[in-house]
């Protein structure tokens, strides 16, 4: 499946290579055979290649279900989606979005050979390898999953470089569109860095590869069969393909793959300073030698940004090199790179420019400690969406002040296999279930086994020093 919030939904075949093709044959008459032939042959290579690294996935969960008439009642069913998703580890790590999973109960994936791209025959008489997948990590901030089937060996694609991809690039997108598996469609890069959103730091790459439902988590690849993107939401009226496709960048997928397959969750990068949008108004009031750009707001004492010489009222003229127009484009020129170097910067300031070298360091709070310690499986509570410890004295050590020294935290929330809203928020620590007290993480997920759909569930929980009831029944 692939949408996004809106109007989101997918796009149309590009004439960029025929047209290409056809002055190339014009100018050489002589040499058509030629010039097709290389064409096909090349096409038919790259195909081999990388079909048989891109799956389809397959999703049962719960969900809204769409109903005809008028009424206030929302009302949840059962479900079966599909999208697609590449491998990207020979060890069965599948890269896929994080809309083609929600609330998925199940997942699977269906493996493709390269004889599927040979011929009608080969094609016709081909046995697709469909396997059970684990969902190791979500990010529902860049729209992206990672998936894990058990398997060594497996067929994978490399990340390509998103600082190479450039408008005008040859691009092919792989999936299962409409559910016509192992599909691929060719078209151009429109734009290397598109916000969808102008509040939000995310860019995508924008394409006129045909892509439709069903695309949502296939890759997007270049020449050489390397990931430049994901794809993950098209524009359009109609709800099918029209030209404005978008994919995540491989700088963004690889920097969100390597944490979730570490540590089954994302650290926000920070350098303990916050920016905000100079306007006309705030120039004019604080003297602003422009009325444009991005202004430090704040800076975090004793953080990397202080210990640099940041200070707060700077302009911020460059970051890396690159002229820094806007909050959005600043948050992703750090948020999202992989390089570990020091952000290089340079600020304008009442005596002068000055040039400062800013670590980038991971945002860490308690929770985020405990949950790096998890085991994203073992851990895993499925029917509240979440991955829970239990306390035990070095866990009460980092919740100090707890009211009851016992129970299961909510140490990272998650969209597997969750069929209800619970109310439940990281931090929160469960005490009781339906009246009985729930002490180790075994009791949480035994307990929750004896409820079936419909009966109630009453959960006691503590959050920031009180204690209250979450009151739901079970889907």
């Amino acid at each position: 499946m692939l949408s996004a919030p809106g109007t989101l939904t997918c796009r149309r075949t590009s004439v960029f290579m025929l047209g290409a093709l056809a002055l190339a044959l014009v100018a050489q008459p002589a040499r058509s055979d030629d010039l097709l032939h290389q064409l096909d042959k090349s096409t038919e290579s790259l195909v081999r290649q990388v079909s048989p690294a891109v799956v389809q996935v397959l999703v049962s969960g719960y969900g809204a279900v769409e109903q005809h008439g008028h009424t206030d009642t929302a009302l949840i069913g059962r479900q079966r989606t599909l999208g697609s998703g590449v491998i990207v580890d020979p060890e069965g790590y599948i890269i896929t979005n994080a809309h083609v999973v929600q609330g998925a109960q199940r997942v699977r994936v269906v493996l493709f050979s390269s004889e599927n791209s040979i011929s009608p025959h080969a094609t016709l008489r081909s046995r697709p390898t469909t396997m059970n997948a684990r969902i190791i990590g979500v990010h529902t901030d860049t729209d992206l999953a990672l998936l894990k089937i058990e398997g060594s060996g497996l067929p994978s694609l490399p990340f390509g470089r998103y600082q190479d991809v450039h408008q005008g690039q040859l691009v092919f997108a792989f999936g299962s569109p409409e559910g016509l598996a192992n599909s691929v469609t060719s078209g151009v890069v429109s734009s290397i860095a598109r916000q969808a959103d102008p509040d939000r730091a995310m860019v995508y790459i924008q394409t006129d590869a045909p892509i439709n439902p069903g695309n949502s988590g296939g890759p997007l690849v270049d020449i050489d069969g390397k990931i430049v993107g994901i794809n993950t939401f098209i524009l359009t009226e109609g709800g099918g393909n029209e030209g404005l496709g978008f994919a995540i960048p491989s700088s963004v997928v690889r920097r969100i793959y390597e944490q979730l397959r570490k540590q089954g969750h994302v650290h926000r990068e920070v350098i303990g300073a916050s920016v905000q949008t100079i306007t006309p108004t705030l120039a004019a009031g604080l003297g602003l030698p422009q009325d444009y750009g991005v202004i430090v707001s704040d800076v975090t004492p004793g953080g990397p940004a202080d210990g640099a010489g940041l200070k707060v009222q700077d302009v911020i003229l460059t970051l890396d090199g690159q002229p820094v127009v806007n909050v959005p484009q600043f948050d992703y020129a750090f948020e999202y790179r992989m390089d570990p170097a020091p952000l290089h910067l340079e600020v304008l300031r009442a005596s002068g420019k000055v040039t400062l070298n800013i670590p980038v360091v991971e945002q860490q709070d308690d929770m985020d400690r405990l949950a790096d310690s998890l085991d994203p499986v073992k851990d895993l509570v499925p029917q509240l969406g979440f991955m829970g410890v239990q306390i035990d004295k070095k866990i009460s050590a980092l919740v100090p002040d707890l009211r009851v020294a016992s129970g299961v935290i909510v140490a990272a929330r998650t969209t597997f296999g969750a069929t209800v809203d619970s109310g439940l928020e990281t931090g929160d620590v469960i005490h009781a279930l339906n009246g009985t007290a729930i002490i180790t993480l075994d009791a949480l997920e035994a307990a929750l086994k004896q409820i079936t759909p419909g009966d109630p569930v009453v959960l006691q929980i503590e959050r920031d020093g009180q204690l209250q009831y979450l009151a739901f029944e079970m889907e």
